[in-house]
């Protein structure tokens, strides 16, 4: 075996390092190499670190496995010891970096940041803030949702107890019509059962064609807020609003058999639109032999027109004020009157049929109006006709298009948020998206009479007061043309579920005995009632003496969907709705 032979290590009493001169009193003494004798030693200090020649107990990866080695794990590599320093050339050398500096909105690299990613990434490892902290934040966070959802609570909880006594009183939220004792209730209808039906129906056939109208006036459509016109007053001309009963030519079909169930195209809008009503409206039913006519009262609600009926603003409770259901409902009927025959060319040119205005006595002055008598088929032997009406017509391209004509009067800018003179122009959209929230029911039973009536285009007039305090006089700011079928589409009128509504009601009045009754939209629930009524109920003679609300007979109190209507009804008063409004 050779033998480790160690060499003479001199000692030196002076320090740490080979002598710098032999000891004289050692008895030997070292020689230095001639390669490295005039290389100086770089002396140390006892508190300098000594370095590793190699450090076993590092995890080099296994021969043959798939993980590729890092070359840091070798036994040998002394990188991240601190024993190790670079030298002074080293230290002068830097790199240099291109890419752009963010800024730094947080002092601190390992400050947490608290967003969405960081909170809701799944692979964040949460280093930065101890899970602890992160409990207590989750749960801060979940103690101020709990509270933010009470105190929301409680304020709806106060403004309804603290309203709900005060609109219930209130003269909107009455019935259209006094319930009188004698009457029978047979039947309520929810208004949820009515988005459920569906009935296809055939395309109708024209019976009649007679009235005049007066053709369109095109300029009319240039009117803007910039360009306004006046409205004006048009107190010579007869408008009639006849009920079923009293229309000689439904009186001649009748007796002709033509058909089995006899209504306007108002008494079908109103069943037809029945599910968006929210004032209560009535029908009065009439069962003679095999035949049904559905009627409207004299000065009945179907005569007016409603202004923000599903606003969730509340309008006036004071009858006098001008801004009250009532008188807003009286207005807007004179609004549309005097709108339908001002934009018409009232030149003398009319198109005339043979059968002149039914409801005309000759030398009157009438307004432009032409009435369709058009007959569908409900079922095997049941045909229902009903009288349409047009307000006017338009050539185009050699082609008749008739028109309906409705006008949307402006108020108050207070009460619906949006002021037309300033909107109309550049958010026409905006302006008509407030009227389809608070007028709803209006506007659908628009769209329904020009479907009736096979109207080709709709003309809906904007209608505004001069003054906001002035209700006598208006101007006209605008007026937009529609197509029936697309303006439906927009505001989501089916028609199939449209004729199942009224399919369901003749239906259920066909089983119904010979006699009177009326249905009737509940004040404050959206459901409809049918009573049986005396054969002189309603008539001239027929005085109504209205019970107290507690001593009048209650029908049997449901869990109807929807809840309590948010609106207010009209107070029917028998005033006539011709002439100059108060």
């Amino acid at each position: 075996m050779a033998h480790f032979q160690l060499g003479d290590l001199p000692y030196n009493p002076d320090g740490w390092g080979p002598p710098d001169s032999p000891n004289t009193t050692s008895s030997f003494s070292i020689s230095i190499p001639t390669q490295i004798s005039n290389i100086p030693f770089a002396p140390f200090s006892r508190s300098d670190k000594l370095g590793r020649i190699a450090d076993w107990t590092r995890n080099p990866t296994r021969p043959g496995s798939s993980i590729k080695q890092n070359p840091s794990d070798s036994a040998f590599d002394f990188s991240g010891d601190d024993s190790f320093t670079a030298g002074d050339d080293d230290s002068s050398f830097r790199l240099v970096d291109n890419s752009t500096s963010r800024p730094h909105h947080h002092q601190g690299q390992n400050r947490p940041k608290f967003n969405p990613r960081w909170r809701f990434n799944p692979n964040h490892h949460r280093t930065h803030l101890p899970q602890r902290r992160d409990e207590e934040v989750e749960a801060r966070k979940r103690d101020a949702e709990k509270e933010r959802a009470r105190r929301d609570r409680l304020y709806n909880l106060n403004r309804s107890s603290t309203n709900a006594n005060a609109r219930r009183e209130s003269s909107v939220f009455k019935s259209s019509v006094d319930i009188q004792p004698e009457w029978n209730m047979l039947d309520q209808i929810p208004f949820s059962t009515f988005s459920k039906l569906s009935f296809p129906i055939s395309e109708p056939e024209d019976l009649l064609i007679c009235g005049g109208l007066e053709f369109y006036d095109r300029t009319c459509d240039r009117i803007s807020p910039k360009n306004e016109r006046r409205l004006e007053r048009f107190k010579n001309r007869n408008f009639f609003k006849v009920t079923t009963t009293d229309d000689p030519v439904i009186r001649r079909f009748a007796n002709e058999d033509k058909a089995t169930i006899f209504a306007t195209d108002a008494v079908l809008a109103a069943l037809m639109c029945a599910s968006r009503s929210v004032y209560s409206w009535d029908i009065v039913i009439q069962r003679v032999g095999n035949k049904l006519f559905f009627d409207k009262r004299d000065g009945s609600q179907l005569d007016l027109i409603s202004v923000h009926e599903t606003s969730q603003e509340p309008l006036p409770d004071v009858k006098d004020d001008i801004n009250s259901a009532y008188s807003l409902s009286v207005e807007a009927a004179y609004i549309n009157q005097n709108f339908s025959q001002q934009v018409l060319i009232r030149d003398g040119n009319k198109l005339s049929y043979d059968e002149g205005n039914p409801f005309a006595t000759e030398g009157d002055e009438v307004a432009s109006a032409a009435y369709r008598y058009r007959r569908w088929k409900l079922d095997t032997d049941v045909y229902l006709v009903a009288r349409c009406e047009v307000q006017s017509v338009v050539e185009l391209n050699n082609k008749r298009s008739f028109l309906t004509l409705n006008a949307l009067n402006e108020f108050d800018p207070k009460y619906s948020g949006v002021d037309w003179r300033q909107k109309l122009e550049t958010q026409r959209g905006a302006v008509l998206a407030t009227e389809l929230k608070n007028n709803a029911n209006k506007l659908a039973k628009w769209t329904t009479q020009a479907l009736l009536a096979n109207a080709d285009m709709m003309k809906l007039g904007y209608v505004s007061r001069v003054h906001p305090r002035d209700h006598f006089n208006h101007v006209i700011l605008a007026i937009v043309g529609y197509k029936p079928k697309d303006f439906a589409s927009q505001i989501n009128l089916n028609t199939s579920n449209m004729w199942g509504i009224v399919k369901s009601i003749m239906d259920l009045c066909l089983k119904l005995k010979e006699g009177k009754y009326v249905l009737v939209k509940d004040p404050t629930k959206p459901q409809v009632r049918i009573y049986e009524v005396p054969p002189d109920a309603f008539e001239n003679d027929y005085v109504e003496e209205p019970l107290p609300e507690d001593e009048q007979v209650q029908p049997p109190a449901e869990n109807l969907e929807g809840g309590e209507a948010d609106g207010s009804v009209n107070e029917l008063e028998d005033k006539p709705t011709s002439g100059e409004a108060a």
